[in-house]
């Protein structure tokens, strides 16, 4: 079964050189990982939002591996992990099970499960290449939407992600349950958002994608998270 494992860090002040070196190394230090399918490396907006503006200090990594045992003995006990561990003021973690996917990111296409979790944490990630004629109408519809979700009933953490500012852009969520996630996905600014990006074709690419958060640990945006 395919596993994904998302980590989120704010640097600490003394390791920003060793942040920046993230962005120029790239998925080289993932290398020789065994049963690594699929591997981005993440920066992030300004604060850990969707903004145009990036910030320092916040960024990630989202790894897929092809077996939970791999996934596992990666986070356990991978040394890129223990480095991002080690140069973080805030470092988060999250194990998790796709059940729900459409599209691709950069080709590759994640599996599905035959059915949601019923009544237990769920993550979205939303990720998209945005036609660059398309951005100002793109990023117009994205802040109310980040409103949107702080305000959400049931709303555990967001987080902002990109591989690139204004055009390769993300979203991780996580929910208490399925219903709160469809209570936020059918109202409001962000089905306002998804319906103008599919009406008006914003994106030349783009992933949905549903987990079943297996575990999720850790500190982001100061808010302390610990999943089961």
């Amino acid at each position: 079964m395919q596993t994904a494992v998302l980590v989120l860090i704010d640097i600490a002040p003394g390791s920003r050189l060793w942040g920046f070196s993230r962005y120029i190394l790239g998925k080289f230090p993932f290398r020789n990982i065994p049963g690594l399918i699929f591997c981005k490396v993440l920066g992030s907006g300004f604060e850990g939002g969707f903004s145009t503006k990036p910030s320092l200090t916040k960024q990630g990594f989202f790894c897929v591996f092809d077996t939970k045992q791999n996934a596992e003995t990666f986070q356990q006990s991978a040394p890129i992990v223990k480095a991002y561990s080690s140069h973080a003021n805030e470092f988060f973690v999250a194990t998790l099970y796709p059940y729900s996917s459409r599209g691709s990111w950069s080709g590759f296409s994640m599996n599905n499960l035959s059915s949601p979790p019923a009544n237990e944490p769920i993550a979205s990630l939303t990720r998209a290449s945005i036609r660059p004629f398309k951005a100002m109408q793109f990023w117009a519809k994205a802040k109310p939407a980040e409103q949107a979700i702080k305000a959400a009933s049931g709303s555990i953490l967001t987080a902002g992600l990109g591989e690139a500012p204004y055009f390769r852009q993300a979203t991780f969520t996580i929910w208490e349950n399925l219903k709160s996630i469809d209570e936020y996905a059918q109202s409001g600014a962000h089905l306002s958002a998804i319906k103008a990006a599919y009406g008006e074709d914003y994106f030349s690419e783009s992933m949905f994608t549903r987990f079943k958060v297996s575990s999720a640990s850790g500190v982001w945006q100061g808010k302390h998270v610990q999943i089961p």
